[in-house]
């Protein structure tokens, strides 16, 4: 019920043309409350299932003759990312209350796409996964190029020959799975539990290459991001808010659940060059939003470094060597906290830039000033989410960088460099803060309309989350500490 709700009421607002656009939006609100509170009850009843099993597990068989099953299953790994994906999409309805674009259509589009990202982090079989990664995609590309703005067409064309292309080598690897084990199936926790190419290091290395192209575009993490930027730039706020906070995460969370359990010994081989990319992305990131004067555009070179954060911990977690378990699993344990922080953060900040553009056109931080005085709303909650994106203490990120840097340096103290990216993002967001809000009120801020109810309510609960769950991490920990444990025990073998 959970995956395939909002895809039923997607596919009743596509064939009933007769609905308003008044009922198509705020069915499309009521859908995804509904399936939020479904998601609630199931953290409510979860237990945490024993190492390497699943909690509401349900097989099926799909395609018997390649042994391929429709698997479903939850654990610390996956819950707290489905709720994330519930309440972003929820966020998303709220806010497009207002729109007036083809709105019956849009709410179908996303509909079909909160269906999908469900159905990816539930997936325990890889033609499972493949199917949904792959219809995000699709999903994505139409967001952008239907409802986008600037130059769509050639953004939304980028962003969907990148990631299929990432996608394709994602499917070469799985292959290479599937024909390495013993009987070959795509079983995930199957595949977790026969470690099929362990003591072949050349052919687990090149499937290990294959599976991270696929999901290092989807991350991304340089050199494969050049995606992102012009995707985000030209997308609507609530297109880049569902790519920003549940799409990029397929890729992150693709580390987690296939490519370090399945593959160890590659993994634990390819550790450090995993390190390596994650600082780059890291600082590459942190660097080039500094540079940027369009505020969407920023905004979107901090993706790269908060997943730099969580590149750099997964990578960490192969360096088995002495007694580093434990600070290994507390990098592994930052990374999905980061994964759900950076989600509800930068979802909330891609809102709010939406704002600007809804009210004054632009997104250039030079033709705005002193938007505090005409909007105070919007200068209080921007300047939040802000500073939760820094890591300030209180918020999410605070927590996740907090474990990500403690396990990694710990276990591998060069990788303390990448604490520098915390102060040149701390500089940037500050410098976005001055250059937007501060001083006297010119330019496309004089006669700014401030926030509306729809925006408070969709960017209100966002950050709310972030530091409800800064200041009281400990429901998300006990969620993820188990898992993030067994993905250590796992990869150590």
């Amino acid at each position: 019920m959970i995956i395939f709700l909002p895809l039923v009421a997607g596919l009743a607002l596509a064939a009933l043309p007769r609905l308003g656009d008044r009922t198509a939006r705020w069915t499309w609100v009521a859908v995804t409350a509904v399936d939020l509170a479904l998601i609630i009850g199931l953290w409510l009843r979860y237990e945490t299932p024993p190492p390497g099993g699943l909690a509401f597990e349900e097989q099926v068989p799909w395609i018997p003759g390649v042994n391929s099953s429709y698997h479903l299953g939850v654990d610390g790994l996956s819950l707290p990312l489905i709720a994330m994906t519930g309440v972003i999409f929820l966020a998303c309805a709220v806010y497009a209350l207002r729109n007036r674009r083809r709105p019956r259509a849009q709410a179908a589009l996303f509909l079909f796409l909160h269906s999908v990202s469900l159905g990816l982090f539930l997936a325990a079989d890889l033609i499972l996964f493949f199917v949904f990664f792959d219809l995000s995609i699709v999903g994505m590309y139409f967001v952008i190029a239907g409802w986008g703005h600037g130059n769509p067409g050639r953004s939304a064309m980028k962003f969907f020959l990148y990631t299929f292309l990432g996608s394709l080598a994602l499917l070469v690897g799985f292959i290479g799975l599937y024909v390495a084990a013993e009987p070959h199936t795509f079983d995930m926790p199957a595949l977790a539990a026969a470690t099929p190419l362990a003591g072949r290091p050349l052919a687990g290395g090149l499937v290990l290459a294959a599976i991270l192209v696929g999901l290092a575009v989807k991350t991304p993490t340089v050199p494969f991001h050049t995606w992102l930027p012009p995707a985000h730039t030209d997308a609507p706020s609530v297109g880049s808010a569902v790519l920003a906070g549940v799409l990029l995460k397929m890729g992150t969370y693709g580390f987690v659940r296939i490519a370090m359990p399945m593959l160890p010994q590659a993994w634990r081989a390819w550790a450090w060059v995993i390190v390596v990319v994650g600082v780059v992305s890291v600082l590459y990131g942190a660097l080039v939003a500094l540079a940027q004067t369009n505020v969407k555009r920023m905004i979107a070179y901090t993706s790269v470094n908060h997943m730099g954060y969580i590149v750099l911990a997964v990578g960490v977690a192969g360096l088995v060597a002495g007694d580093t378990a434990a600070a290994r699993s507390i990098a592994v344990t930052g990374a999905v906290y980061q994964m759900v922080s950076h989600g509800l953060i930068t979802a909330a900040l891609f809102l709010l830039t939406g704002v600007l553009r809804d009210r004054a056109g632009s997104y250039e931080m030079r033709e705005y000033g002193g938007l505090a005085a005409p909007a105070p709303r919007f200068a209080a909650v921007f300047a939040v989410g802000a500073f939760a994106s820094l890591g300030l203490p209180a918020f999410t990120g605070f927590i996740a960088e907090f474990q990500i840097f403690t396990g990694s340096v710990a276990a591998a103290p060069v990788t303390a460099v990448a604490i520098l990216g915390i102060l040149v993002t701390a500089a940037l967001f500050l410098r976005a803060l001055q250059g937007l809000l501060a001083g006297d009120t010119r330019g496309r801020a004089v006669g700014f309309t401030d926030l509306r109810p729809a925006e408070v309510w969709s960017v209100g609960p966002l950050l709310l989350l972030s530091l409800l769950f800064g200041v009281l991490p400990r429901p998300l920990l006990d969620v993820i500490e188990p898992a993030s444990a067994t993905v250590i025990d796992l990869v150590g073998r």
